[in-house]
């Protein structure tokens, strides 16, 4: 695609970030929106050069390039936020209440299910349907639990903290022309003595996205979150507690040929611009971050090759 066709005049184009940080330019931030596997190499590269940074999901691919990204940006004295949008859908805020408020109880199973649509649609480019010149890519994909559930891996750290692996299977059913990762598992985790839990993902559902859900089952209830990108109350029945009346979500980011979660992006960088006036905390700080890719290593550990 030729960007430069669609670019203002006034908008000044580096070919890589080098030539950027030569210019004399003077900025503050920098929202990585590159590849996953370059997200630890210009992260750093910023935050050396004394740049705040804004960092796509996942943080990166590894929990080493995490902590030396963080070590990066304790030396800069500079910030590093996460991009995890979902945090902020009304039904994700309400239901973090709930756990945060233990209006269920203790928690006894905790279920997290992802299925999704990825494609050839999504992996290749016309004409001919040649490779996408990342996605697929394992060194700069990095898999599906990267690339697409990346978000809801965070809801559950968001709410319910350390999550332990304790077995995964994996397989790649329906992408083994388009990549070699796995595209679909099943995971076994807990979150402390006494609570379960599973995570069910596939990126080989048919056409379209079908559902994410967050069911949380309690000793005085049950609730459950879904939707296609997790961002509705599902099911509410818990001691004590009303079915919530909340607003609309934002609507899913719409790439064309596919969707994916929901638009709020902008919460992101009002927390960008808060924080830098001093008026509040980073809302998604990077060992959070790490956190996410911890636990997806983690399985990726687990699973060995995708059968």
């Amino acid at each position: 695609m030729n960007w430069t066709a669609r670019l203002s005049e006034n908008v000044p184009l580096f070919e890589d970030t080098t030539a950027l940080l030569a210019s004399a330019i003077d900025f503050e931030v920098v929202c990585i929106c590159t590849p996953n596997g370059l997200h630890a190499k210009q992260a750093i590269q910023f935050l050396t050069a004394g740049k705040h940074v804004v960092v796509e999901k996942p943080l990166a691919l590894s929990v080493a390039d995490c902590k030396a990204i963080i070590k990066a940006s304790k030396d800069a004295n500079k910030h590093v936020f996460g991009v995890m949008q979902n945090r902020y859908s009304p039904a994700s805020i309400w239901f973090k209440e709930q756990i945060d408020a233990g209006v269920m109880g203790a928690i006894l199973q905790v279920h997290l299910n992802c299925f999704w649509n990825r494609d050839h649609r999504y992996y290749t480019l016309p004409p001919g349907g040649r490779p996408h010149p990342w996605h697929g890519d394992e060194a700069l994909d990095g898999g599906v639990l990267f690339t697409q559930f990346a978000h809801f891996i965070d809801l559950l750290c968001w709410c319910f903290g350390d999550v332990r692996i304790h077995s995964a299977r994996l397989a790649n059913q329906n992408h083994k022309d388009l990549h070699v990762f796995a595209d679909a598992g099943v995971v076994h985790f807990s979150l402390g003595p006494g609570t379960l839990g599973s995570l069910n993902f596939s990126t080989a559902i048919w056409d379209q996205n079908f559902e994410s859900t967050l069911t949380a089952i309690g000793e005085r209830g049950t609730i459950k979150l879904g939707g296609q990108y997790m961002n509705e109350v599902r099911h509410c029945h818990v001691e004590g507690l009303a079915f919530p009346d909340l607003p609309p979500s934002s609507p899913a980011n719409n790439y064309g040929q596919y969707t994916g979660s929901a638009a709020n992006h902008h919460f992101i960088i009002d927390n960008v611009v808060n924080v830098l006036n001093g008026e509040a905390k980073v809302a998604t700080p990077a060992n959070e971050g790490l956190a996410v890719v911890q636990i997806i290593q983690d399985i990726y550990d687990f699973g060995l090759a995708p059968i």
